[in-house]
C-alpha cells in the first residue's frame, strides 16, 4: 500500500488497554453473565418501591363529607416520609429512583451528541457528565436529610379493600330487601364510590407489622409469607438488596483507598516508611478481623449500617495494601519511574498519576471479590444481631427464620446471600483471568 493511500490512524482511537480487557473479559461467559445479573441486582435494589410497598401511585376515593379526594402518595412517600423510610440507605436509592429518568435521558443526549466525536473526547465528556451527577445526588441527598420531613401513616390498602366491602355490604343488604332482586342501576351507583387505585406488584410494607397475620404461610398476598411481627418477607428480601449492595460498596470502597494509599506509600519511599507499614499490616492481621469487628459493634449503642461499612473498611485494608505495595516495588525500577523523578515532577504526582495506574489491576480483583466479603460480613453481624435493627438485612431475616424454625425465612434469604456473593466471586474470577496476558485468547 503507498503512503498516499495508507490509512492514518488517529492515536486517540486506538484500541486501549482497558479496550483489550473489557474484550477478553467478554469472552468468559460465565462472568459475562454474572455482571449482567449484578446489574439486575442493583436495578432490583433501585426500583425496590415500584415493587413492593404498601402505598398507591395514584388513589381516588370519598371522603367523609361526600367529596372525593385524588392523592398520589407513593410519590410524596418516596423521598419526603421519614417515618417510612428513616434509613439513609433507603433515601439514597429513592433518590437515584427519582433522578433515573433525568439521568437516562442525559446519557442518551450524551451518546447522541458525542457519538460521532474522538474517543478521547467522549471519554471527557462522560466522566464529566458522571462527577457532575454525583455532585448533584450528593446534595440532594444532604438536602432531603437535613430536612427530615415526615407525614402522617394512611391506610390505603384498608380504604381501598374497605371501599369494595362497604359497596358490596349494600348491595347484598339491597338483595335481602327487595326478595333477592337488585336494581341494577343503584348497585353501579354504589359501585362507583369504590375507590380507584393503582399500586405496586406487591402492596406490602417492608416495615409495617400486621398482628393479625403473623408468621402467615405463602400466598397471593404474601409471597414468601410473613415473619413472627407480621412483615411481608418478600418486601424485605427487596428492600435487603440495598443494604447489601451498599455494605459491599462503601466498605470496600473505605478500605481499598486506606490500603491503596499506604501500600503506594510504603512500596514507593521503601526503607523505614515500609518498615512502619508492614508493622501496622502484621499487627491488623494478629486480630480475627470478624472477632474484632464483634468487638468493635460492641461498644456502640445503636448501631447502624454506616458503622458496620466504616469499621468493615477500618479494619480489612491489609490485603490491598500488600498488593499494591507489592506492585510498586515491582515498578519503582522502571524507566518511566525514573524517568518521571529526572524530570522534577513532585512525588506525590509520581505516585500517584504515573505509578499507581500501573499497579490498579490486582486491587481492582480484590475489589471484586471484597464486595462479596463484605456482604457475607455484614449478613453475619445481622444474624448474630448486631447489625442495624432498622434496616431490612438479609442476615437478619435469617436470623428470624432460626429462631423460629420457619423454613421459608431460612431457606431464601440464604438463597439470596449464595447467588450475590457466587455473582461477585465469578465476575473477579473474569477480571482477574481478562488482567493475566498469560489467560488471553
Amino acid at each position: 500500500m503507498s503512503e498516499d493511500t495508507q490509512e492514518v490512524v488517529d492515536p486517540d482511537d486506538e484500541i486501549s488497554y482497558w479496550s483489550i480487557v473489557w474484550g477478553q473479559f467478554k469472552k468468559n461467559k460465565v462472568a459475562y453473565w454474572g455482571m449482567w445479573a449484578i446489574v439486575g441486582i442493583v436495578l432490583l435494589a433501585i426500583y425496590a418501591p415500584v415493587l413492593a410497598l404498601d402505598y398507591p401511585f395514584y388513589i381516588t376515593y370519598a371522603d367523609p363529607t361526600g367529596g372525593t379526594v385524588t392523592e398520589f402518595p407513593w410519590f410524596s412517600r418516596l423521598l419526603f416520609d421519614r417515618n417510612l423510610f428513616e434509613n439513609t440507605v433507603d433515601i439514597f436509592f429513592n433518590l437515584v429512583l427519582a433522578l433515573s429518568p433525568l439521568m437516562a435521558v442525559t446519557g442518551l443526549v450524551l451518546w447522541k451528541v458525542m457519538g460521532t466525536r474522538r474517543r478521547k473526547i467522549r471519554m471527557a465528556f462522560y466522566q464529566r457528565a458522571i462527577w457532575a451527577w454525583s455532585g448533584i445526588t450528593l446534595a440532594c441527598l444532604v438536602t432531603l436529610m437535613v430536612l427530615e420531613s415526615s407525614q402522617p401513616y394512611n391506610n390505603y390498602v384498608e380504604i381501598q379493600t374497605g371501599s369494595q366491602l362497604e359497596a358490596e355490604v349494600e348491595i347484598i343488604a339491597m338483595s335481602f330487601a327487595n326478595d333477592g332482586k337488585v336494581d341494577p342501576v343503584k348497585a353501579a351507583e354504589l359501585r362507583s364510590h369504590v375507590a380507584t387505585s393503582i399500586f405496586p406488584l406487591v402492596p406490602q410494607s417492608f416495615r409495617t407489622s400486621n398482628l393479625s397475620e403473623v408468621e402467615s404461610k405463602i400466598s397471593r398476598k404474601h409471597l414468601l409469607g410473613t415473619d413472627n411481627r407480621g412483615r411481608d418477607v418478600f418486601a424485605r428480601m427487596v428492600y435487603g438488596t440495598r443494604i447489601s449492595l451498599t455494605i459491599g460498596a462503601i466498605a470496600v470502597s473505605i478500605y481499598i483507598v486506606i490500603g491503596i494509599i499506604l501500600g503506594a506509600v510504603g512500596g514507593y519511599f521503601r526503607g523505614w516508611v515500609d518498615s512502619l507499614v508492614l508493622r501496622m499490616v502484621e499487627v491488623m492481621l494478629c486480630f480475627p478481623s470478624f472477632i474484632l469487628i464483634l468487638t468493635l459493634v460492641a461498644f456502640i449503642d445503636k448501631p447502624s449500617i454506616f458503622h458496620v461499612m466504616i469499621i468493615i473498611g477500618l479494619t480489612r485494608w491489609t490485603g490491598p495494601a500488600r498488593l499494591v505495595r507489592g506492585e510498586f516495588l515491582k515498578l519503582g525500577g522502571q524507566d518511566f519511574v525514573a524517568a518521571a523523578i529526572a524530570s522534577g515532577i513532585p512525588q506525590s504526582r509520581v505516585i500517584f498519576r504515573h505509578v499507581l495506574p500501573n499497579a490498579l489491576s490486582p486491587v481492582l480483583v480484590n475489589a471484586t471479590f471484597g464486595v462479596a466479603s463484605a456482604i457475607l460480613l455484614e449478613s453475619g453481624l445481622a444474624f448474630l444481631g448486631v447489625g442495624d435493627p432498622s434496616a431490612a438485612s438479609w442476615g437478619e431475616i435469617l436470623n428470624i427464620g432460626r429462631q423460629t424454625s420457619n423454613m421459608a425465612l431460612i431457606l431464601f434469604p440464604g438463597l439470596a446471600i449464595f447467588a450475590t456473593v457466587s455473582l461477585f466471586n465469578l465476575v473477579g474470577e473474569g477480571i482477574r483471568d481478562a488482567l493475566d496476558p498469560k489467560m488471553r485468547k
